[in-house]
């Protein structure tokens, strides 16, 4: 692979340009980085070189919020119930090379049980399984009784999603453990959600103390933060702790989108799960009581979305993967979703590529394709500047690459 040259033909959509694209572009791989870019012409095709032509060329797409244990099930306590962890692991092998196939070459996986997501993200870092690059937070932290509670205390599972802590030293604690078992990242879940059986979507769950915590030692030992948030209140607290991704965002309002501006926040907005819980309810499987929580709260969903959008804040394109009928392998949905809520389809492929990439903290990795960036990107036929629904039809996405690595060619 070191010596191995390829050159890649096509219209780029480079990640940088906010308004145009390279046409008759020439992209030269070496190993697995970009060693030139520019217009065909002028730049010298290696000699020997393998050559590849297609339509459209860009990065691979990146999704800030998966959940690679879980695809799509109406009801996760009967998934929680039926499961263990050798299912659980057998099942996320063949939806990240869903993923993968679909044009996503690096995910943020946001909550899985034990180390799953670490053994994962190393198996296909060594080759042993196909799958996207992969930052994982492990297990989420949640209180006692909080989101992510999907059983009654008289039921239990070997095998729990999230992992409690109440209190600051308890959340410090378990913020070191993760931290200590290789996880890329923290997750914290701030308030409800939908699918908790007690919980409210906007109860708060951690108080302002113990989001400072996590958020304080996550940072001192190197690694970000996001945290599951849909309650106003525990946005505005999660942004004064200094909390890096606000995944969902529901009920912002122009305090709090203008606090995310003055901090730097990201938004991971997820409009793809309550679309999807909205579209198939309660016949299609999903417990009453979601059905009801999410009808309460996706207009507040959609209306942060643009109210932050518009204001500037910086999005992060996210899907919220595995949440009931969002399918591993479907997420380019959510970029027409965010088409169809005010994003130009430039904008919404920049959310995917360079703005997360810049929110997983790889941006001068990925994300763009540039001279001396790893070579992740995909060749699609088609132009998704004109129809952004070309993305979710994957016979039309003819090549994917990872660290100049082809992994898919149709």
């Amino acid at each position: 692979m070191k010596d191995k040259k390829l050159v890649i033909k096509g219209t780029i959509i480079d990640g940088l340009n906010k308004k145009e694209t390279l046409k008759q572009g020439v992209i030269v791989i070496e190993g697995k980085t970009i060693s030139d870019l520019g217009k065909e012409g002028e730049v010298k095709i290696p000699e020997g070189a393998e050559v590849y032509q297609g339509k459209t060329i860009m990065p691979g797409m990146i999704d800030s919020h998966i959940h690679i244990c879980l695809n799509g099930e109406p009801g996760f306590h009967q998934l929680v119930l039926e499961s263990n962890l050798y299912t659980y692991s057998i099942n996320a092998v063949v939806y990240a090379k869903r993923t993968i196939e679909a044009g996503f070459t690096t995910v943020r996986e946001l909550g899985s049980p034990g180390y799953l997501g670490i053994s994962l993200r190393d198996a296909i870092r060594k080759g042993i399984i196909p799958g996207p690059r992969i930052l994982t937070s492990g297990q989420p932290l949640s209180i006692t009784g909080g989101h992510g509670t999907f059983l009654p205390p008289w039921l239990h599972s070997d095998c729990d999603l999230g992992m409690i802590a109440d209190g600051t030293e308890e959340v410090r604690k378990a913020v070191r453990t993760l931290i200590g078992s290789g996880v890329d990242l923290i997750k914290l879940l701030a308030t409800g959600g939908v699918m908790d059986i007690i919980t409210s979507p906007g109860a708060q769950n951690y108080n302002l103390d113990e989001l400072k915590v996590a958020t304080q030692e996550a940072h001192k030992l190197g690694k970000r933060v996001a945290a599951h948030v849909e309650g106003l209140s525990g946005a505005k607290d999660c942004i004064r702790a200094g909390i890096d991704t606000l995944d969902h965002g529901i009920e912002l309002d122009d305090e709090a989108i203008q606090m995310m501006i003055d901090k730097g926040t990201f938004l991971v907005p997820t409009l793809l799960a309550p679309y999807n819980i909205g579209e198939h309810g309660v016949k299609g499987g999903i417990p009453e009581f979601a059905v009801k929580k999410n009808l309460e709260v996706i207009k507040k969903h959609t209306q942060s979305f643009q109210k932050a959008y518009q204001a500037g804040v910086k999005i992060a394109m996210g899907t919220d993967m595995g949440t009931p009928f969002s399918r591993h392998g479907e997420n380019a949905k959510e970029l027409e979703l965010m088409v169809n809520n005010s994003m130009s389809p430039m904008e919404v492929i920049m959310a995917t590529t360079r703005v997360a990439s810049e929110a997983l903290g790889l941006e001068s990795k990925i994300g763009t394709l540039e001279k001396g960036k790893l070579a992740d990107l995909i060749i699609l036929d088609g132009d998704p500047l004109a129809d952004i629904t070309l993305l979710q039809r994957k016979e039309l996405i003819k090549l994917v690459m990872k660290e100049g690595e082809i992994i898919v060619q149709r």
